[in-house]
């Protein structure tokens, strides 16, 4: 199975960068035989995408080559990591509730910078 179809890249093209707190899933992909999840936010370029990642030791948000997961052969059966077909886009903390806590703090820190910056401006204004 390809990962990445036309339309799935056509959707990353017009999302863009989402520099948010609480970014839309694009595409999700799992190893069918075990822990190891990737959602994938945004494509950096054309097959390296941005996203979190779970069950691979730790959750951290970061780049992965799709090229190498469609070359991964998930033990102990040797599938292939899947798309998951049925899943819509939706925001991170909808796949992910436990992120929810993280989200609200990068949120509140997102307004907080950008009303120090309007402080900032009008301070310079005068």
């Amino acid at each position: 199975m390809r990962l990445i179809t036309n339309e799935i890249e056509n959707r990353f093209r017009e999302l863009g960068r989402q520099d948010v707190p609480n970014p839309v899933v694009v595409a999700k992909f799992f190893n069918p035989c075990g822990p190891g999840t990737w959602y994938a936010t945004e494509m950096v370029e054309p097959g390296i995408c941005f996203g979190y990642v779970t069950g691979l030791g730790y959750p951290e948000w970061g780049n992965f080559s799709v090229m190498e997961l469609e070359g991964l052969r998930c033990q102990p059966l040797g599938l292939p990591v899947e798309r998951d077909l049925y899943t819509s886009e939706r925001k991170i903390t909808d796949h992910c509730p436990d992120l929810r806590f993280e989200i609200e703090r990068r949120e509140e820190l997102h307004a907080k910078e950008f009303q120090d910056k309007q402080t900032h401006d009008l301070d310079l204004d005068h």
